[in-house]
């Protein structure tokens, strides 16, 4: 198993965990544990951004290694993926930000769709994952450094 592709997931599967253990909590009227709980979430969803980006800028990703006649479907699988992360990201934030500035009405409302984008988001990547390095062996891994300076 590869290291930093395993710690960044591993961030990503505890960030959900804690976003299901924090919605528990609300629903059990334990506002304090909730918001704790949420912001050790939002906490590891960072640690899973700043691993992966700094893994995207310096060592690159890794393409899809397997049969050729499931690569499209990896692919869009992979812009599925993508797009739930994006919008689970920013929903994330907004989320977020609405609570500590005390706008609790509206943060009710979006927390659960959040949560759930969030959730999806997180089984996806991990199939990303399962498929880029257990299930098949990875492809070719160029840095975005070395793709622009060509090197």
């Amino acid at each position: 198993m590869p290291f930093l592709p395993t710690i960044s997931t591993l961030f990503i599967v505890i960030s959900a965990v804690l976003v299901a253990i924090g919605w528990r909590l609300i629903v059990k009227g334990k506002p304090k544990a909730h918001k704790k709980t949420m912001i050790s979430a939002a906490i590891s969803a960072l640690a899973f951004f700043v691993i992966y980006v700094s893994r995207t800028i310096f060592i690159g990703n890794t393409s899809f290694g397997g049969p050729e006649d499931i690569e499209v479907y990896y692919t869009i699988f992979l812009i599925f993926h993508i797009i739930l992360a994006t919008t689970g990201a920013i929903f994330g934030v907004a989320t977020l930000t609405l609570a500590l500035k005390r706008k609790i009405r509206i943060h009710r409302k979006i927390g659960p769709v959040t949560s759930i984008i969030w959730f999806f988001s997180a089984a996806t990547g991990v199939m990303v994952y399962l498929f880029l390095y257990i299930i098949y062996d990875g492809g070719t891994t160029t840095s975005m450094i070395k793709a622009i300076l060509g090197s």
